[in-house]
């Protein structure tokens, strides 16, 4: 399996800590429409927070702290969120006479957040079409506002390092109801064919949990670009898309019971993608 033998931990450099992860949080969620009717997808909540803050915090465990949120449906709520993220955390006096604030035991995290709204209409591949002037010069990573893995982000990074291609997506293995990922025979974890909600093959799926170089983006057309369409069929007709095999959690936030499954977990004390402390 690729990243297996690749011994942690893994420093981030050439990356660094500044490399940049693009969280796609735009869609209408139209499957989980009993939540998604009063907010967007990423702001649902799992224990009391939202699904978008439990993606951040797995990333930042791995010493990714530099986000672009990608905005569209409902963008007032998240940016809304993030504006009132540290007074909410934090404990403080307030004198009402002139209105004066002293905040107390600051509780933040160490983030910096590029909240940017890329269209109500727009699809994955426009989202990150118009950040375009923000990824030409480095290595990013994308990922998605609605799920969460205990995937190894710096074993990751340390596989997209080791091929040279322009794209690695997370290869994962949950129910078959997503777009299947298709392997070269004896080309390892080169993917040969990308098939969009297929009815057979061999279980593997994107699990996103992207790593991108900027010519990715000479890829996507426009706005109604779906990322996971052409771009990465494209990409894998001309051997740049390669596989990161994923075997541990991984769980997507499309519909009520998911949301129900995700809390469960949390409740119980043991959920998966809670590796920080």
């Amino acid at each position: 399996m690729p990243g297996d033998s690749l011994a942690g931990p893994f420093p981030l450099w050439p990356y660094g800590v500044s490399m940049k992860t693009v969280i796609l949080a735009g869609g209408l969620g139209t499957r989980l429409s009993e939540e998604t009717g009063l907010r967007p997808k990423p702001m649902v909540e799992i224990g009391g927070k939202p699904i978008l803050w439990h993606i951040l915090k797995q990333l930042a465990h791995h010493d990714l702290r530099e986000f672009v949120i990608a905005l569209g449906y409902k963008a007032e709520f998240i940016k809304r969120y993030f504006l009132d993220y540290s007074n909410l955390n934090a404990d403080f006096s307030v004198e009402l006479r002139t209105g004066q604030v002293e905040r107390h035991a600051v509780q933040s995290e160490d983030w910096t957040i590029r909240l940017i709204d890329t269209g109500l209409e727009t699809i994955t591949g426009g989202r990150l079409k118009r950040l375009a002037d923000l990824l030409r010069h480095e290595t990013f990573m994308v990922t998605y506002g609605d799920g969460v893995s205990n995937v190894d982000v710096r074993k990751l990074l340390a596989f997209h390092r080791s091929h040279g291609k322009l794209a690695t997506v997370t290869a994962v293995r949950p129910p078959a109801r997503f777009g299947s990922l298709i392997f070269g025979e004896g080309q390892g974890p080169r993917v040969v064919e990308f098939a969009e909600k297929p009815t057979v093959g061999e279980g593997w799926i994107n699990g996103g949990y992207f790593v991108l170089e900027p010519g990715v983006l000479d890829y996507i057309a426009g706005d109604a670009t779906h990322f996971e369409r052409e771009p990465l069929e494209n990409l894998a007709r001309d051997g740049q898309l390669m596989a990161f095999h994923h075997e541990g959690f991984w769980q997507s936030m499309d519909t009520l019971r998911d949301v129900h499954l995700l809390e469960s977990l949390w409740a119980s004390g043991r959920a998966p993608w809670k590796i920080w402390t």
